[in-house]
């Protein structure tokens, strides 16, 4: 039967699911292989890296055979070159997450891009209508990585950005990982879903294999949202946002302690030594609530299909009743 929605008529694309444009972990390949498997790949070029950008970008937009991709950058984090650079592949689309996106829209615009915002709030949803998203993500806290630190869940968040946007199109974000949530966005309004941790554990991802085993093996209660490594990390991250993570050891020292770490230069230099011996991750290990439903590292391309195809039945299913 298919699922068509606004969204995948606006983006000629075969199913509801777009990949998250996670900062780094979404690398070209993983990008195109969404893409070709019919769903929408953005690439996560994040603070917009010029060295990332020059050698993932390409790899996007030769390898996605003619399909529709797109490109997402964290808004607080990036200049206009950074989406110029970008503009020059001819992206369907470019996603802008966590800040003010009014500085790039213009440009977006301009070169014929359909422009993607992602809320967090009711006051960001506003925020992108009136500045004429063509699509709006609405994010729930449930997401692994960055989002609001005082957020809404994505059950009841989705549902009032589908009403306060309408008619653009809403996707859903936060908690996602298998048909049955893509099946749950469409329920609640939304045009499609927006899958980051699930995609993360694919075998396209640019992450450690360790990170994508811990995401294979985790479980919903043993993510949290932080900004202990963001701190520890030096990190700009503004405060407004924090990352879902699994378990770390800096947390169990540092959680609640958030004020303290930030003066405490001795806690960040130990952190940048156990990295560099490697005794904890380069990287947190971004990962949503749904974790649970993640327990195997197929092709990306492979799950888009295999997404909507649990999305179709569990529809038909609760047509049943």
């Amino acid at each position: 039967m298919g699922l068509s929605t606004a969204f995948t008529e606006l983006f000629g694309v075969e199913h509801p699911i777009a990949l998250a444009p996670m900062g780094g972990s979404a690398g070209g390949a993983l990008t195109a292989a969404v893409s070709r498997g019919g769903g929408l790949g953005l690439l996560g070029s994040g603070n917009g890296d010029q060295e990332w950008l020059a050698r993932e970008l390409p790899i996007a937009a030769d390898g996605v055979g003619g399909k529709p991709w797109g490109i997402g950058f964290q808004t607080w984090a990036i200049d206009v070159d950074a989406v110029v650079r970008a503009l020059e592949h001819r992206p369907a689309a470019v996603m802008l997450s966590f800040g003010d996106p009014s500085p790039f829209v213009e440009r977006i615009r301009a070169a014929g891009t359909a422009l993607i915002i992602q809320v967090t709030d009711l006051e960001e949803a506003r925020r992108a209508v009136d500045l004429g998203a063509d699509v709006i993500v609405a994010q729930g806290t449930e997401a692994g990585g960055h989002g609001a630190r005082c957020g809404r869940s994505t059950l009841p968040f989705v549902p009032v950005v589908v009403d306060l946007a309408a008619p653009v199109p809403v996707l859903a974000a936060g908690g996602i990982a298998d048909g049955r949530g893509v099946a749950a966005a469409l329920a609640l309004g939304a045009a499609g879903a927006l899958l980051g941790t699930r995609f993360q554990a694919t075998a396209e991802a640019l992450v450690a294999p360790a990170t994508a085993r811990a995401i294979v093996e985790g479980r919903g209660e043993g993510t949290e949202r932080n900004r202990v490594l963001d701190i520890a990390r030096a990190s700009r991250w503004p405060a407004k946002y924090t990352a879902r993570t699994l378990a770390h050891p800096f947390l169990d020292s540092w959680r609640g302690r958030e004020d303290e770490l930030a003066a405490a230069p001795q806690a960040r230099q130990e952190y940048q030594e156990a990295v560099a011996r490697g005794t904890i991750p380069a990287l947190p290990q971004w990962a949503g609530e749904a974790v649970d439903l993640i327990n195997d590292l197929p092709s990306a391309a492979d799950l888009v299909g295999t997404l909507a195809a649990q999305a179709e039945d569990a529809l038909t299913r609760a047509g049943r009743h």
